[in-house]
């Protein structure tokens, strides 16, 4: 059976399987359409919390950028990595603790403040949104390729899927909807890995093959990696080329944004307890490492499969090329999609993919994952099974960044600030309906993206962490911390950075260029600068406006206590 008919099966197969898990665990209150009735059991939550944060960014768009960025691609597994032990530690237990709904809601109350959580909650929706537009555009990807449709189309039909799921089961359906993306996802990610690893170093572990040497050869798999891409004018797949400021404060941004994501740290309210947040947090660790170790390996060897199946290769055959390599059909196939493409610039009918002006050959890192059955010409189920895996991927995290938007709306702009009288079946309906008119936003991102599916998430770490890290962090470790220090350290944080993406991103991308950034840190790392501001500015506010009331210093008291102890406020 070809790989159009195993696409189609595991594509049907898969999302007939979210709807029903979606029916079986429909929200009927508004706990449950938040937070799944806090009662999901640790190692479930940290299960769909991996799948919810293991993104079209991670899977589809990671291993490509890692495959052409080599050691610079480094800075996306530290990062989103490292974030979950800051996770774990500064924030799941606190915050499930404290017991409700949202980041706005907890941003609200601790710091005693309308404007603050207006403030969070405008915060969570822009973060949302630029997260967003990465899932749907990695879903109009892997559906314009496949299954012939369409890029707008595939966008479309993503919306559909993750509208009706999202807006019927709320928290309560999303979470089981992504444990079985979880299985679809990491079995996808995990099969073509071990083949190509076989194939290549005969090692079925892809983490020890990626080390080993070439299958026949005394030679290591990195080695031949170097040599190949440095003689075609490359630069060596082990060194990197960008400076070590940039990629200590890209690193950083993304760790710290990873702490501060919204629809990640929501996850950990949807347990019964405090441990439970904390034991979620290790779970998920454990179950994204899965992927992230086997990430680097991948890429690997998905750019030396690309350039031994491309370069040099003839583009039609002829007569004369009789015996002459041949352009592989899977690379004509991905031409037509526009996310490949080759320019002949001098005349021989070969395709020469080099580094400099001389490369004539045009990837888009985002079809590296895609793409890598078919260019180690593996079976058409694990082609379908790949596809499969990417849009459970990059679903899992829409249906949570849309309920973090619908939540946002309906509870913390709605019940909270505006409709304070709202009943809970009042507030379901808003929910729902922001649900809707986000989704809509959402796949007009998606079919106008901003950049690489991995390059647009990272814009939305960096937002996180240089508006909810700070505020977060002091909100739970320093009592002095008041509304007015969170409000214009949020406000300066989010400013900062995101004038920052823009202006080198949109308004001037022709400066976009190391000499121009400030000391020397791109838009991706800017985060980083963005967090030290509202840190700085927090702080100092804080210390010359008065301390918060007194009930609310008891209330971060008794937040940091373990359950089961007591304590006496003075």
């Amino acid at each position: 059976m070809d790989a159009n008919f195993w696409t189609w099966f595991f594509v049907v197969t898969t999302f007939g399987l979210y709807i029903g898990i979606a029916i079986f665990a429909r929200a009927k209150s508004t706990d449950d359409f938040y937070v799944a009735g806090h009662d999901v059991p640790p190692l479930i939550n940290g299960m769909a919390t991996a799948a919810d944060w293991m993104s079209a960014a991670s899977f589809i768009s990671m291993a490509g950028l890692i495959a052409f960025m080599g050691y610079g691609g480094s800075v996306y597994l530290m990062g989103w990595t490292g974030g979950y032990v800051l996770l774990a530690l500064l924030f799941a237990p606190y915050l499930r603790k404290f017991g409700k709904f949202t980041v706005p809601d907890f941003v609200g109350d601790r710091y005693y403040s309308d404007v603050a959580r207006t403030v969070a909650a405008v915060c969570a929706l822009f973060i949302s949104f630029t997260y967003i537009a990465g899932q749907m555009k990695g879903v109009g990807v892997a559906f314009s390729r496949f299954l012939g449709l369409p890029f707008e189309w595939g966008v479309i039909i993503g919306m559909g899927i993750v509208f009706f799921y999202a807006v019927l089961g709320g928290m309560k359906g999303i979470t089981y909807t992504q444990v079985a993306q979880y299985c679809v996802l990491i079995f996808a990610y995990l099969v073509p890995a071990i083949f190509i690893s076989l194939m290549i170093t005969g090692n079925p572990v892809p983490q020890l093959g990626f080390i080993g040497n070439i299958k026949g050869e005394e030679i290591s798999m990195l080695a031949k990696l170097n040599q190949t891409v440095t003689e075609l004018g490359f630069t060596a797949y082990t060194s990197a080329d960008k400076s070590t400021i940039d990629m200590f404060f890209i690193t950083m941004a993304l760790m710290v944004g990873t702490a501060g994501l919204p629809h990640v740290i929501i996850r950990f309210f949807t347990v019964p307890s405090a441990a439970g947040a904390r034991k979620s947090a290790g779970w998920a660790l454990f179950f994204i490492a899965i992927l992230y170790t086997t990430a680097p390996a991948l890429g690997a060897f998905s750019r030396i499969n690309f350039i031994d199946t491309v370069n040099e290769s003839t583009y039609e055959m002829t007569d004369a090329s009789a015996g002459e390599k041949i352009t592989p059909d899977w690379f004509k196939d991905w031409e037509k999609t526009g996310l490949l493409s080759w320019e002949d610039k001098n005349g021989d009918g070969k395709l020469q993919r080099r580094g400099g002006d001389d490369n004539e050959v045009t990837v888009n890192r985002d079809i590296m994952v895609l793409a890598t059955p078919q260019i180690a010409n593996l079976p058409g189920w694990v082609i379908g099974l790949v596809v499969a895996g990417g849009l459970a991927a990059a679903l899992s995290t829409a249906a949570g960044l849309l309920l973090v938007i619908s939540s946002s709306v309906s509870h913390d702009l709605g019940r909270k600030l505006m409709f304070k009288n709202m009943s809970d079946k009042q507030e379901l309906r808003l929910a729902r309906g922001a649900a809707a008119v986000a989704v809509i936003l959402a796949g007009l991102l998606g079919i106008y993206p901003l950049g690489f599916v991995a390059q647009v998430v990272a814009f939305a770490f960096g937002l996180a962490a240089a508006s909810f890290f700070p505020i977060l962090l002091l909100g739970i470790f320093d009592k002095r911390m008041n509304k007015e220090g969170a409000i214009s350290g949020m406000i300066t944080g989010i400013v900062f950075t995101a004038g920052y993406i823009i202006y080198f991103k949109f308004i001037n991308p022709s400066a976009n260029s190391a000499q121009n950034w400030l000391f020397g840190i791109s838009p991706e790392g800017i985060g980083g600068i963005g967090m030290m501001l509202n840190f700085v500015v927090s702080l100092t506010v804080s210390r010359f406006t008065p301390p918060p009331p007194q009930h609310v210093q008891d209330m971060i008291d008794d937040i940091r206590v373990p359950t089961g102890y007591k304590i006496t406020h003075e």
